[in-house]
């Protein structure tokens, strides 16, 4: 009676050792499941970017990270000059053709630690760590040109960044309305030029 007990004992352990390998089992796969969920939460559905949700709590996390380390950090709103006359003169999928193209580009030319996303129509937003003002100041420069230079099928592409620091203090709201107004500076300077 004994070795039969030890035997049932035993396929008990085995059968609740096989229940918790298939639970585990599920875990992970729920889990990568979550994760899937995420990534698609955060990411634009036309561009290869992250979206506007990611993109906010991006800049929420630098604020934190300058308030706790003190390193500098730039966040940068970018619109693409007239993607209305693309769509326009040439249609939609020509203005999604051009959105992809600096999404694309703009990917490209950054570090794979700099945060690029699409947070709206034609306006994308970046935040990129360790980089000073001046710093700051030239790669907007260089991404405009960037992108200027390597036009569509159709013709150059043109794009306003404006720029603003991570300071101490800020809000989301704060750091975005003043990288959206040196954006719009940017643009009146560009058109004055034409």
């Amino acid at each position: 009676m004994g070795s039969v007990g030890a035997a049932g004992v035993a396929g008990e352990e085995t059968a609740l050792a096989q229940e918790n390998a298939a639970l585990w089992h599920e875990v992970r796969v729920l889990r990568l499941q979550l994760a899937e969920l995420e990534r698609l939460a955060d990411s634009d559905t036309l561009t290869p970017l992250l979206n506007r949700r990611a993109f906010l709590r991006e800049v929420e996390r630098a604020i934190a990270r300058v308030a706790r380390h003190g390193t500098p950090a730039a966040v940068m709103i970018a619109d693409l000059d007239g993607l209305k006359a693309i769509n326009d003169a040439r249609g939609h999928q020509a203005g999604d053709a051009a959105l992809m193209h600096v999404g694309y580009t703009l990917r490209a030319q950054l570090r794979a630690t700099d945060i690029v996303a699409r947070i709206g129509g034609d306006e994308f937003g970046l935040v990129l760590d360790e980089l000073d003002a001046d710093a700051a100041a030239a790669k907007a420069v260089t991404l405009a040109a960037d992108i200027a230079a390597a036009p569509l099928d159709d013709g150059p592409i043109a794009i306003s960044i404006g720029h603003t620091m991570v300071e101490a203090g800020d809000t989301i709201d704060s750091i975005i309305a003043r990288a959206d107004a040196a954006m719009y500076r940017v643009k009146r300077a560009q058109r004055s030029l034409r």
